[in-house]
């Protein structure tokens, strides 16, 4: 979109928050950049440029308004909605992969040479694998600076940075401002060590009620728990562990995380933001959904459904086999005794949690007896994990979603259903449908709609690309019915 200059500078002076994240709008004259909403007067348009991505204008020179703050708007939908390999990269980068492993890791982890994923990087988001994560790193640090009391050094080497001096360059280069003084700005700030609050911002509208109404009602006690308006969970990063605790507000969702390791802050952040489907465009999927008069007044009526996603694809996949034709209560206590056996423990003294999921590579080496489960559902559990833990399986955030899904279809009882939940929840395709679903076909029937899968998949074509959303509108319907 930031090619499209009129239409960019019609979203500044409109000030229109829909289209923060798609692209950056940098000031020759102040030498800023700002998101498109941002409060201060907007410039004339013959010193407006734009941008795909904050790191491409500060590689261009620009550094971050402080007014609006744009290297924390919302991410581009597109990285989420697209299965090409610069949106796979862009996933992979802000789950810290570059800062793990470098950017031969990321191509390694793309099937791609270093040479083609910095190319295709360039040439869509007008930077390449080190710039995008180097201004993750900055965004990384602003958050430690602004909201704990850690020692500058120990902020530098938490948000990733090489050296003190190559932070204290960064962050004055981004946010002309050292980090003394930013912290200053940012007033006194008292938190518990290790506990992160900030808030994470989302386009408007967001229906809260579908994302954490779905997420309190499928928690697997001591990995998750609904507690005082919040949901709660546990979650296995890089370095160490953390809790995240989500609670939504009317503009944004307030987040606290309690880390071990604050080299962890960006992936818990970005995984977080995976959970929620943060940085969905629901103006464009309702707007599509809408133009079918059958969805109409369910999306007029509770506009800006998201899909509850998850933290871990390999977790979502279990807990997908073990839903299998059964009641969620059933599948809930299934997954209990199973995080209670063989999951690790962590401690939570603000709340109930006890465990963290296990990992494909502790569940492979139970002995499959181990599984109260029928033997065909053992089998297909087993299979799950022994292809996630060897690598044969990859459901991360950036996998190749037409290959996971392929490599799904070859494991012993996966069919329609499973492949397509996972689909949908752990590889985060926008357009995975469940034509199948008892509650969808419930909801079809009560409409009007075809209810069998062929002819529901066939009116559904219209619905593309975003029939996931279709499914949640449909789901709150079917169960209201039941």
């Amino acid at each position: 979109m930031h090619e499209d200059f009129d239409r960019c500078v019609r979203a500044v002076r409109s000030r229109d928050a829909r289209f923060d994240g798609w692209f950056y709008t940098a000031v020759r004259t102040t030498r800023i950049y700002c998101r498109p909403s941002c409060p201060g007067m907007p410039p004339k348009a013959e010193n407006m440029t734009f941008f795909p991505s904050a790191a491409a204008a500060q590689q261009a020179g620009y550094r971050a308004c402080k007014r609006c703050r744009p290297d924390a708007s919302p991410g581009s939908p597109q990285w989420n909605e697209r299965a090409d390999l610069a949106a796979r990269a862009m996933r992979l980068i802000a789950d810290g992969v570059v800062d793990r492993a470098g950017v031969p890791g990321l191509a390694a982890r793309l099937g791609y040479s270093v040479r083609q994923v910095e190319r295709q990087l360039l040439a869509e988001f007008g930077a390449g694998p080190l710039a995008l994560a180097r201004a993750q790193r900055a965004q990384t640090a602003r958050l430690l600076i602004e909201t704990t009391a850690l020692p500058m050094s120990e902020v530098a080497a938490a948000a990733g940075f090489g050296s003190i001096r190559t932070f204290n360059d960064t962050v004055r280069e981004v946010f002309a401002l050292p980090p003394t003084e930013l912290r200053l700005r940012a007033g006194r700030q008292v938190a518990s060590p290790g506990v992160i609050s900030l808030r994470l911002p989302f386009r408007q509208p967001l229906c809260p009620d579908n994302l954490f109404g779905f997420l309190a009602a499928t928690a697997i006690p001591g990995v998750e728990e609904l507690r005082d308006g919040a949901y709660r969970r546990t979650l296995r990063l890089p370095h160490g562990t953390g809790i995240a605790t989500l609670r939504p507000t009317v503009d944004h969702i307030a987040c606290q995380l309690a880390l071990t390791d604050l080299r962890d802050l960006a992936r818990a952040i970005s995984r977080c933001r995976r959970l929620l489907d943060l940085d969905a465009d629901p103006i464009a999927v309702d707007d599509l959904l809408a133009a079918d008069p059958v969805l109409t007044p369910m999306v007029r009526r509770d506009p800006g459904r998201r899909v509850p996603r998850t933290v871990d694809g390999a977790e979502l996949a279990v807990r997908a086999v073990l839903g299998q034709q059964v009641s969620m209560a059933a599948a809930k206590a299934h997954l209990a005794r199973l995080v209670q056996d063989h999951g690790d423990p962590v401690h939570d003294p603000g709340g109930g949690l006890t465990h963290l999921f296990p990992t494909p590579a502790t569940l492979a080496e139970l002995d499959p007896e181990r599984f109260a489960l029928p033997r065909a559902r053992r089998d297909t559990i087993v299979a799950l994990v022994t292809a996630l833990a060897n690598g044969a399986l990859d459901l991360g955030v950036g996998a190749d979603r037409e290959r996971a899904r392929a490599r799904l279809g070859t494991l012993p009882g996966f069919g329609p259903w499973t492949v397509e939940t996972i689909a949908m929840r752990a590889l985060g395709d926008p357009d995975a449908f469940l034509p199948g679903d008892l509650t969808v076909r419930a909801a079809a029937r009560s409409l009007g709609l075809p209810h069998t899968p062929t002819a529901l998949t066939a009116h559904a074509s219209a619905w593309r690309p975003w029939r996931a959303y279709a499914v949640q509108y449909l789901w709150a319907l079917g169960e209201q019915r039941l």
